[in-house]
C-alpha cells in the first residue's frame, strides 16, 4: 500500500491481536474492539508446533513466549499401558536454537500478545463490538455498541468460532460441528522427566501431557461422548479421575492421584468448521476461527490464526496504490495463500477425531499426524 490503511479489527483474541501487532508495526492505524470488557481467556494450557513458534517470531515475541511457556523436542504416542506406537518429528522450524514443540498457559500467550499490540500503536476498546458494519464508497462505515462510529478501509473479523462477523456476511454459511468427543484440560505440577509432548492412545480416549512452564504441565483427555451435553462443574474432578482410571501407564497413574479442586479442570465440547472461500465481502475479511476453526488434534488451531495476519499484513505491502481495488487484490491472494493450509489442517485434524471416535487404525492415526506435522514445517 502507498499509504497507512484505516482498520478495525474485531475481536481481541490470538488471531486478532497478532493481525494488531503485524499490522501497526507496518504503520497503519489500527482499532481493535473486543466485546469482552475483562478481556479474559479461560485459563487452560495450550500446545503449540514448530510452525506457530515461527509464526509467534516473525511477529517479534518469541523470546517472550520462551521465557515464560516451555519449548522442547519430541512427540511421543504410546498404548495406555505405556508402549511406544511412534515418535513423531519436530522440527526445529523456528530456527536450530528453537526445540519444534511447544505449550503455555493460554493467559500467559493472550498477554505476550496483548502487550505487543499495544506497544505497536493498537488502539483497543473493551467491553465493545460493532452493531453496524455499513458499505460506503471505498470503505465501510461501522457503528458501536459504545455509540460511536468511525470509517475504516478494512473491517477484520477475527471474532471467533461464534463469529458475528461471519453471520453478517455470511448469513447461511456452515455451523460449528460437534465431532463426537469432548476435551478435559487440567494444570498440574510437572515431573521433572516430562519435557515433550506425551500421547496415550485409547479406545474412547486419548490423554495428552505437555509442559507449559517449567513447574507446570497441561493434561489433555479426549472422550468420545456420543452425546454433546453439559457436565456440572461440580463433576469435573471425579469424572476425570475416572476416566484416568483406564490408563495403567504410570504416569498417568500419577497424574490421577495428584488431580485436585486445584487443578484448573475445564472441560468442552469438540468442534470445527472450515468456510469456502470466499472469506471476504468488499473490504471485510475473516480470519482465524472465524472462518477455519479446527479441533485440537494437530494443536494448531491458534497458529494457523496467527499466520493469518502475518500473511494478511504481507499481501498489504506488496499491492501498489489505494483503494478499494487495492484492497480486495490483496484480500485475494491473502485467500489463495491460506486456503490449503488451512483446509489441511481442518481436515486432516477432523480426520484424527473420526478415527478416535471410530476406533480407527492407531498406526494411520500416527502416520497422519506425522504428515501433517511435515507439512506445516513448509512455508506459509
Amino acid at each position: 500500500m502507498d499509504r497507512p490503511l484505516d482498520i478495525l479489527i474485531v475481536g481481541g483474541g490470538f488471531s486478532g491481536l497478532s493481525a494488531a501487532i503485524a499490522l501497526c508495526r507496518r504503520g497503519h492505524r489500527v482499532d481493535l474492539v473486543e466485546i469482552d470488557g475483562e478481556w479474559t481467556t479461560y485459563g487452560a494450557g495450550i500446545s503449540i508446533g514448530g510452525a506457530t513458534l515461527r509464526a509467534l517470531k516473525t511477529l517479534g515475541v518469541l523470546d517472550r513466549f520462551l521465557e515464560q511457556g516451555f519449548a522442547g523436542d519430541g512427540t511421543e504416542l504410546r498404548t495406555p499401558d505405556d508402549r511406544v506406537i511412534a515418535a513423531l518429528p519436530t522440527p526445529r522450524i523456528a530456527g536450530p536454537d528453537v526445540p519444534g514443540n511447544a505449550a503455555v498457559m493460554r493467559p500467559v500467550l493472550a498477554r505476550i500478545l496483548a502487550e505487543a499490540a499495544l506497544a505497536a500503536g493498537v488502539s483497543a476498546r473493551l467491553g465493545c463490538t460493532f452493531t453496524a458494519l455499513d458499505s460506503t464508497d471505498g470503505g465501510v462505515e461501522a457503528q458501536f455498541t459504545d455509540g460511536t462510529r468511525g470509517r475504516y478501509d478494512l473491517v477484520i473479523g477475527a471474532d471467533g468460532l461464534r463469529s458475528a462477523v461471519r453471520a453478517l456476511l455470511f448469513p447461511d454459511s456452515v455451523q460449528p460441528r460437534y465431532n463426537g468427543q469432548g476435551v478435559w484440560r487440567a494444570v498440574l505440577p510437572r515431573p521433572d522427566h516430562v519435557t515433550g509432548t506425551i500421547l496415550w492412545v485409547g479406545d474412547d480416549l486419548k490423554v495428552g501431557v505437555n509442559p507449559v512452564s517449567r513447574d507446570e504441565i497441561y493434561l489433555f483427555v479426549n472422550e468420545n461422548r456420543a452425546v454433546n451435553e453439559r457436565i456440572d462443574a461440580a463433576e469435573f474432578l471425579p469424572r476425570l479421575r475416572g476416566l484416568l482410571d483406564a490408563f495403567p501407564a504410570q504416569d498417568v497413574r500419577a497424574i490421577r492421584d495428584a488431580l485436585s479442586p486445584d487443578s484448573h479442570i475445564i472441560f468442552r465440547p469438540i468442534e470445527g468448521m472450515l468456510l469456502p472461500r470466499p472469506w471476504h465481502v468488499g473490504p471485510v475479511v475473516l480470519i482465524g476461527d472465524a472462518v477455519h476453526a479446527t479441533t485440537p488434534h494437530l494443536a494448531s488451531g491458534a497458529g494457523i490464526g496467527i499466520e493469518d495476519a502475518i500473511v494478511l499484513a504481507e499481501e498489504l505491502d506488496k499491492v501498489p496504490g489505494v483503494g478499494a481495488a487495492s484492497v480486495e487484490t490483496a484480500l485475494t491472494a491473502f485467500e489463495e495463500r491460506r486456503w490449503d493450509r488451512c483446509r489441511m489442517v481442518v481436515e486432516n485434524s477432523g480426520r484424527l477425531g473420526e478415527i478416535e471416535v471410530q476406533h480407527g487404525d492407531k498406526a494411520e492415526h500416527a502416520a497422519l499426524m506425522r504428515e501433517s506435522f511435515l507439512a506445516l514445517a513448509g512455508e506459509i
